[in-house]
């Protein structure tokens, strides 16, 4: 025993030594660098320091004694800070069951600091009583520290550095070798002196893990198995290192002697030491994963899972901070390739008018970016054309894509935030240039990041693509309804060139007479009057449905027959008060193309009619010719169509935009004819109101 004492007595000076050199180290780190290599380096130096005075305590006390355990508080209270600020930021807090477990630990670590100092402060004796509560508060902590790291590892197995990694599991090591003590104690009913003892050396296991996670190496990430198997393969480890411990310690017995305890300590540190293999041996967790079952994935990524969740927030608007649904495209489409990677936030930048690439949207980016930050034509036509995913860390090493110049701007560069730049194609063209934040902690790129980035970047780019097909399909929309509008305008100006044609003709003979000049002066008003509300007609606010109301049709009748004096007159015939539902322009609109279709049509002795009535709760318009009339198959295949006339130099669009404008007012045009007996065109339209007086209602009669 005293050759073991003089053991602990060495590898507590070692400990307390290598802790105390490792926390100075990390104090004289760059604070830059070790902020690129994890979340928190600062509680990794206090983690150090507190295993330091931990270790300090086991070289003056001895391991086990009550000091130590007061003290091993302090180091469980900066252990679990570290855990706390490595994998729950800000930006992630901890799920609420892992809060209480996280918030009950540190209660239990503070309150026996507390009242371990005060009893010892108090007496020397304190340790007789004091020692078997403060066993049982080191269990309770190594417990629910286990539980945190697992939570952690859960958690962050898909974007940590190994590394990083290591050190959350050397610290469920040390938790996982205490509650095996202090078990075995609490099971038999004596000190397991031994493991004791050889507390020291499993903190020696514990410190070089600070000194990788303080260094630029092992990037490469630990492969974790999902969930389920996972859990499996723990719950199957347990149970065999359970089970071989015990026949360790019943053949110690059968073979005699006091080998029990250290048999069952060197089987303990075997047992770890095969873990930490497992852990940090990436070798040998792929010859593992072969060899336990087809459900311990080889892949970084669950892809099934990624990729549903990738796609879910392309597709809809999902909710930002459970405020309303996110319908901005582009902020999604940085939010999912920023989530993909395990980045905290990320920039969209698209072309503008010159096709150099600006940030147009940001997803959690802290403090905004520059408005003068873009990406120049150069930098965009050698993304463009090599298709790289810039490593913007090897970029600003030196040790960039096989040596070539991407011409990565100056302002991204010495944004150290700045982690991948991912150009968004669309075949082989460039609508996008995404840069991923960079993580919590770094990493390089290997070439599963790249795949993945790379098809998830043509994904989000077909939902671009789609949105600005569908902003350009809107915009030819608009263009198409304006030329439709203008074509019709066009075809109104024909016909009034026609009517001023026919005035000017007219005025070289009766131009002398003074009622031909009153005449002329009307229908060169009433003609202004038509172009002006041409002319609003061609603004793209002016919408006609939206001013439907109740129309008096026998005033319209008027103005119509006024209008075409100079060509032919009418006879005009409506029931008195009749008023139809519409817009006013529309309705005159519509009477103005079918009684110049009927003028065109009839020869200049005949009459044309226009009569009004209400019939089945509907006002009936009827323009009656006696024309050339048409057939059957005319009216059913051309009548009706664009750009089809019978008329040399007609547009075609007379009976096609009168039937629109009727249709959008709840009406519809009935055309009956035959060849050489006329044509008579019915305009139906919703009727006003019932009270019009049919049976005293009638016809005014008028020869205009």
């Amino acid at each position: 025993m005293a050759t073991l004492a003089a053991l602990t007595q060495s590898l507590s000076a070692l400990a307390l030594a290598g802790f105390g050199g490792v926390t100075l180290w990390l104090l004289l780190r760059p604070a830059a660098r070790m902020a690129a290599l994890m979340p928190a380096p600062r509680w990794l130096t206090i983690a150090a320091a507190g295993c330091a005075l931990w270790c300090a305590a086991l070289y003056r006390f001895a391991p086990g004694s009550s000091q130590a355990l007061v003290v091993q508080s302090v180091r469980d209270l900066a252990m679990l800070g570290w855990l706390g600020a490595t994998f729950w930021p800000t930006r992630a807090p901890m799920p609420g069951s892992l809060r209480l477990i996280f918030r009950m630990l540190a209660t239990i670590c503070v309150v026996t600091l507390v009242s371990g100092v005060a009893a010892h402060w108090r007496s020397d004796t304190a340790g007789e009583w004091l020692g078997p509560a403060l066993g049982v508060s080191s269990m309770l902590v190594a417990v629910g520290g286990l539980l945190i790291v697992d939570g952690a590892v859960r958690r962050a197995s898909a974007g940590l550095r190994m590394t990083v990694m290591a050190v959350a599991g050397g610290f469920a090591m040390l938790w996982a070798y205490e509650l095996n003590l202090q078990l075995i104690g609490a099971l038999t009913g004596t000190r397991a002196s031994t493991l004791v003892s050889l507390l020291p050396a499993v903190a020696l296991m514990l410190l070089p893990t600070f000194i990788i996670a303080a260094m630029d190496v092992g990037r490469e990430r630990i492969r974790l198995s999902r969930a389920v198997t996972m859990r499996t393969m723990i719950l199957l480890g347990a149970a065999a290192y359970l089970i071989l411990i015990g026949l360790a310690g019943a053949f110690a017995r059968l073979v005699g002697g006091n080998y029990g305890e250290l048999a069952q300590g060197l089987f303990l540190i075997v047992a770890l030491g095969a873990g930490g293999l497992l852990l940090l041996s990436a070798r040998t967790r792929a010859w593992l994963s072969v060899m336990i079952s087809k459900h311990v994935f080889e892949h970084r990524y669950d892809y099934r899972a990624e990729w549903m969740r990738f796609t879910a927030t392309l597709a809809q608007g999902a909710k930002e901070d459970g405020g309303s649904d996110d319908r901005n495209l582009h902020r999604r489409v940085a939010k999912a390739l920023a989530e993909l990677t395990g980045s905290p936030g990320a920039l969209l930048m698209l072309p503008d008018a010159q096709g150099a690439f600006r940030v147009a949207e940001q997803w959690h980016w802290p403090a905004g970016v520059e408005e003068e930050a873009a990406l120049p034509l150069r930098s965009s036509f050698v993304l463009q054309e090599t298709r790289h995913i810039v490593d913007l860390d090897a970029e600003r090493r030196g040790r960039g894509q096989a040596g070539e110049d991407l011409a990565i701007p100056g302002w991204l560069l010495a944004d150290h935030r700045a982690w991948v730049v991912v150009p968004v194609l669309h075949f082989q063209r460039m609508i996008a240039v995404a840069v991923l934040h960079r993580p919590p902690v770094s990493r390089a790129l290997d070439w599963e990041d790249l795949d993945v980035l790379r098809i998830a970047g043509q994904q989000a780019a077909s939902y671009l693509a789609e949105s600005q097909s569908q902003a350009a399909l809107s915009e030819a929309k608009r263009f198409d309804e304006f030329n439709r509008r203008f074509a019709f305008i066009m075809h109104d100006i024909k016909n009034l060139a026609s009517q001023l044609s026919l005035l000017a003709r007219n005025a070289e003979r009766h131009a002398d007479k003074p009622e031909f000049r009153a005449d002329m002066v009307e229908t060169l008003k009433i003609s202004a009057g038509r172009l002006s509300d041409l002319l609003v007609r061609l603004s793209p606010r002016e919408r006609r449905a939206a001013d439907a109301g109740r129309a008096l049709v026998e005033p319209l009748l008027k103005d119509v027959a006024a209008e075409v004096r100079t060509r032919r007159a009418l006879f005009v015939g409506c029931q008195a008060g009749l008023a139809a539902w519409g817009d006013a322009g529309s309705i005159r609109q519509i009477v103005q193309h079918l009684v110049a279709n009927a003028i065109d049509a009839s020869p200049a002795d005949t009459p044309v009619q226009l009569i009004a009535v209400a019939e089945h709760d509907r006002v009936r318009i009827d323009v009656i010719d006696q024309g050339a009339g048409m057939s059957g198959a005319f009216i059913r295949d051309e009548l009706f169509k664009p750009f089809v006339s019978t008329k040399d130099g007609g547009f075609g669009l007379g009976a096609f935009e009168a039937l629109q404008l009727a249709q959008a007012m709840g009406g519809a045009i009935d055309v009956a004819s035959e060849p050489g007996k006329g044509s008579d065109f019915t305009l139906w339209l919703p009727l006003a109101d019932t009270r019009v007086d049919a049976g005293t209602g009638e016809p005014i009669g008028k020869v205009a």
